[in-house]
């Protein structure tokens, strides 16, 4: 007696894919094409420098540091000071990566919390 295997064929695609009848098109990005998208998309985005409330500054004195290091006018380094002291964060300038890490030194020297992140 012949045995005869009536169940239907099932690709391998749709064993991997758990969807019988479902298989995948040829129009699918490649790994190289969604790597080279991602980071041209990352050299896109800019670096930015965020200061960090701490417990030790005055807000005087971090407005101050705003005006001497970014060059901002008193009312735009209050802004910032004030988004520093009631949402614990701000981003006070962007631009390279090399520009940020100056930043950030110089943010740490004046003995401010910040560090350095790509802009969302």
């Amino acid at each position: 007696m012949a045995l005869c295997n009536t169940a239907p064929r099932v690709s391998t695609t749709e064993v991997l894919l758990g969807a019988p009848g479902v298989t995948l098109s040829a129009a699918q990005a490649t790994p190289e094409a969604v790597e080279y998208t991602e980071i041209l998309e990352a050299e896109d985005r800019p670096w930015v420098t965020v200061v960090w409330d701490d417990p030790v500054n005055l807000m005087h004195y971090v407005a101050y540091i705003f005006q001497k290091l970014f060059g901002y006018s008193k009312a735009k380094a209050t802004e910032l000071m004030l988004k520093v002291h009631n949402e614990g964060k701000a981003v006070v300038s962007s631009g390279s990566r090399d520009k940020m890490e100056q930043d950030v030194r110089r943010l740490h020297a004046a003995g401010l919390w910040a560090t350095m992140q790509r802009d969302d």
